[in-house]
């Protein structure tokens, strides 16, 4: 893990222009894993220049032969599947089992899903039989500047590479810095399926020099960017000045609703998945809304989930949570975690500092907060950690109102076994993703939200289109 990889280019790995090195620190033990170069604009406008040199030959190619790399692709990352879980694990701190389960197995999942939205996807279509010679074209936009997180890295980069490749387009890459080596990686396995020079370019660097570079790039022409609110806005308004398409998957603050109908697994499933990857998803359900009538118990069962949540290395075996991704991650968890203390929270497991026998490594604490209201910073703001907030209700209008008033609008949840009352309430939910009951998402399921958690879908067909420009043309014989 700690050999130097530099940059992926038009088909080769090349140095930067600048020396400016970057260390990689694993999160379990504080120690560098790895050190990578930033990139800076030079680095960027040559991967830039790569992808647009490329776009003219890879536009044209049928989706035949697309399909034909991605399969190569799909297998080779299936083949390297260890190697990816132990980068994923040692970069951003899932522990291996769920490093070798979900975080490798969404970026498989992902490909596969793509790869069957593309074989049934008709790129020329006519428009209706009104207009017989209306032919309706779904062409590749562009080149595409692609930005993911590092919380659930294989998930982002598939869902944004596959798709962009699947739909004809050409892209720059820019994985975060924080957790490089699974990207790093992902390239190896491109170049190695024989993708053509150019249709993959990947350049390490953080938001302020590559991703701003992207953003605001003339010859991008289309921004693809997953990460936080804040970022997006800033993204958004450096891409105006060049008019270009700008696809944002932010920030959640998922309200869990639980009923008192609900079914006995109701709240230690809510409990576990708000502390799935540690906490740090932006779908996660960190606010759960209780009716009163079983609001008591709720908090027990919660307080007692979260004293029973192991917390451990990541590199070993075994069902626990890991550390969060940096000490900065750390510092702002432990910041919320002292704010709800202080706004009056009732803290009813976890609470500040490590867990016994984890002085070093990023470790947080599973954290239960009862007694909230929607006006406390735990409930309104997105800690990405292991820190759940329970508040009471006492209606289904007011479930509604608590769980629709927040600035985000990812996934919400609901908890009833009145199937009538479940899907009344998934219709006032504001939100892109609604899921009853502990039902996941299906495979090919359109990923995104409502307001501040972002304006694009992905995964499916729906992913593919988010790179598609609509033309329409008259007299199409």
């Amino acid at each position: 893990m700690l050999e130097k990889r530099e940059f992926y280019i038009n088909g080769q790995w090349v140095s930067p222009v600048h020396t400016n090195d970057f260390e990689v620190i694993n999160p379990s033990t504080e120690e560098p894993c790895a050190v990578i170069s930033l990139g800076a604009k030079e680095d960027t406008d040559a991967a830039v220049a790569a992808a647009r040199n490329a776009f003219d030959s890879w536009s044209q190619t049928s989706k035949e032969e697309r399909m034909a790399l991605l399969e190569k692709l799909y297998a080779i990352y299936k083949a390297r599947s260890a190697e990816m879980a132990e980068a994923i694990s040692t970069e951003m701190g899932a522990p291996m089992a769920l490093a070798k389960t979900a975080q490798w197995g969404a970026g498989a999942g992902h490909i596969k899903n793509l790869m069957r939205a593309l074989k049934n996807f008709e790129f020329e279509q006519p428009l209706g039989d009104h207009a017989p010679n209306n032919h309706i074209l779904y062409e590749p936009v562009g080149v595409c500047g692609l930005i993911t997180p590092w919380n659930w890295p294989m998930n982002q980069v598939a869902l944004k590479v596959i798709a962009a490749m699947a739909a004809g387009c050409t892209m720059v890459l820019k994985p975060s810095e924080v957790s490089p080596l699974s990207s790093l990686l992902f390239a190896e396995m491109i170049d190695e399926a024989g993708f053509p020079a150019g249709v993959f370019n990947l350049v390490n660097g953080d938001g302020v020099g590559v991703g701003s570079e992207l953003s605001g790039h003339p010859d991008v022409d289309m921004i693809s960017f997953t990460g936080s609110t804040r970022a997006g806005v800033a993204i958004s308004k450096n891409a105006a000045d060049t008019v270009k398409r700008v696809s944002l998957e932010l920030g959640g603050k998922g309200a869990n609703i639980v009923f008192a109908d609900a079914d006995e697994k109701a709240v230690v499933r809510g409990v576990r998945h708000c502390f799935n990857n540690t906490g740090q998803s932006c779908n996660a359900p960190t606010r759960m809304l209780v009716e009163r009538s079983v609001y008591d118990q709720a908090v027990a069962t919660a307080a007692d989930v979260a004293a029973k949540t192991s917390v451990d290395l990541a590199s070993i075996e075994g069902r626990h949570i890991g550390p969060v991704v940096s000490g900065l991650q750390y510092e702002k968890i432990q910041g919320m975690i002292d704010k709800g203390i202080a706004e009056g929270a009732r803290l009813v497991a976890g609470g500040p500092g490590k867990p016994e026998g984890l002085e070093k490594g990023y470790f947080v604490r599973p954290t239960v907060f009862a007694d909230v209201n929607n006006e406390m910073a735990i409930a309104r703001e997105e800690i990405f950690g292991p820190v759940l907030s329970i508040i009471p209700f006492d209606s289904e209008e007011e479930a509604v109102q608590i769980a629709n008033d927040t600035l985000y609008g990812l996934t919400n949840y609901i908890q009833t076994q009145d199937g009538e009352k479940a899907n009344r309430i998934a219709r006032q939910l504001r939100s892109g993703m609604v899921q009853i009951n502990g039902e996941m998402l299906g495979a090919g399921a359109p990923f995104g939200g409502y307001k501040q958690s972002g304006n694009g879908r992905e995964g499916g067909t729906w992913g593919l289109e988010e790179f598609l420009e609509v033309k329409v043309v008259t007299g199409w014989l």
